[in-house]
């Protein structure tokens, strides 16, 4: 007797993304069976149950991948800073930029005066492009508002994005993300001064409206120090939110470990992180997220620690970063081959970047894989091996997408 499915791919070669032996776990000559949202089988035809089907679909030897994991933007802002990099590559320095009312803190007027409507119409336009190339589960980080009504309209944007779109949404809530300009006349220490704001009001309201699965702060020099992050940590344990944390971009300021200490899901960018501070992101679990599209855009020089990353079995992820000032790249794909050209990462490994690893740098454990009881999100590529997705930049395009079992193409 034949077991019922909504949605059976037969005839289709699987990157399963398990750890079975084989490269990107894969199985040629598969069948994958799809019902109430996940996945009931993915495995070799052969031996495989008798299944009926609402939907059949011969992929003719297609490739069938886990639904890419962006696991780390700032997709919704105000306005652009594409006349600030033609400044840049014209030699005005970033000081002067920011004197003239550039840099971050343009995004942030932008993100204020925008209506909740026209933040979600451009965000949309945004989010398009990566699931165009399959993306099914995506991140994104509030941030450019730094005022508590401004991070809740980025926050809602961001959850309505998921809403309407074919999309798994998890919102990042990150206030700490820059100093806003009202305080920077302060007496005493403004950053202090606002992290107080950000712990004692925008982190309760923002858990009382449920509008946030995540807290993220920017441990750098031009952002907040240890203590001050670790000041937003415990608030965000308190409230009963996960962090995570920008990290070791651009100096070592030891925030890997700090984050790493309150069981961070994530650190990410770590470029300048130590070799001898990976062990402590093995203990917490953290997963470490790459974002070589920023190490592109502001031609960076110090490469993550790779290797040390690699020999500690540390889950890697590979996200777009996806943002105005730094990396203004809605393209997943071409961060998979930036891991790979620019920090040594394989193609298999940024696959599972961009997968499984992601997923779990979301705390999300029921994605990134092609198996029996995962959550049915997949992609179905014309390709003729895996490693094609890493290598061409613009050539690929899935040609059906599932999310949660729905076909979105």
């Amino acid at each position: 007797m034949s077991q019922h499915c909504d949605c059976l791919l037969t005839n289709v070669h699987l990157a399963t993304g398990l750890q079975n032996g084989l490269p990107y776990g894969e199985i040629e000559s598969g069948i994958l069976a799809m019902h109430d949202g996940r996945i009931v089988y993915a495995g070799p035809a052969k031996g495989a149950p008798a299944f009926s089907a609402d939907k059949h679909l011969d992929c003719q030897e297609a490739w069938a991948t886990p639904g890419l994991v962006d696991c780390h933007t700032h997709l919704v802002y105000g306005g652009d800073r594409a006349r600030e990099f033609e400044m840049r590559l014209q030699g005005v320095g970033y000081e002067e930029i920011s004197r003239a009312g550039g840099g971050i803190v343009s995004t942030v007027k932008h993100t204020r005066e925008a209506s909740e409507e026209a933040l979600f119409v451009s965000a949309k336009k945004r989010a398009l492009c990566l699931l165009e190339e399959g993306v099914t589960t995506l991140e994104i980080k509030s941030g450019y508002g730094l005022e508590l009504e401004s991070e809740l309209k980025m926050l809602r944007v961001a959850r309505r994005l998921g809403e309407e779109l074919a999309l798994t949404v998890r919102t990042t809530f990150l206030g700490a993300h820059a100093l806003p300009p009202e305080f920077s006349a302060s007496e005493g220490d403004p950053r202090d001064e606002y992290i107080s704001l950000v712990c004692e009001q925008m982190i309760p309201a923002v858990a009382s409206a449920g509008l946030a699965d995540a807290v993220d702060v920017f441990c750098e020099g031009i952002g907040f120090s240890p203590a001050q992050c670790e000041r937003v940590f415990v608030a965000a344990q308190a409230a009963g939110l996960p962090i995570k944390g920008h990290v070791e971009q651009l100096s070592d300021l030891k925030g890997a470990r700090l984050a790493a200490s309150y069981g961070a899901l994530s650190v990410d960018h770590i470029e300048y992180l130590a070799e001898t501070d990976v062990a402590a992101i093995k203990s917490s679990g953290s997963v470490a997220v790459l974002l070589p599209g920023a190490y592109y855009f502001l031609n960076e020089q110090q490469k993550p620690p790779v290797a040390a990353l690699r020999e500690h079995h540390i889950p890697m992820a590979v996200a777009t970063d996806l943002n105005p000032g730094t990396s203004p790249s809605a393209s997943l794909l071409l961060a998979m081959n930036q891991a790979a050209v620019l920090f040594g990462l394989t193609p298999e490994e940024a696959l599972r970047g961009a997968t499984r690893n992601g997923a779990l740098a979301l705390g999300l454990t029921n994605k990134g894989l092609l198996a029996a009881g995962m959550d049915a999100d997949v992609a179905l590529w014309d390709i003729d091996h895996p490693c094609e997705l890493s290598y061409g930049v613009n050539m690929n395009k899935p040609s059906h997408v599932w999310q949660g079992g729905v076909c979105r193409a």
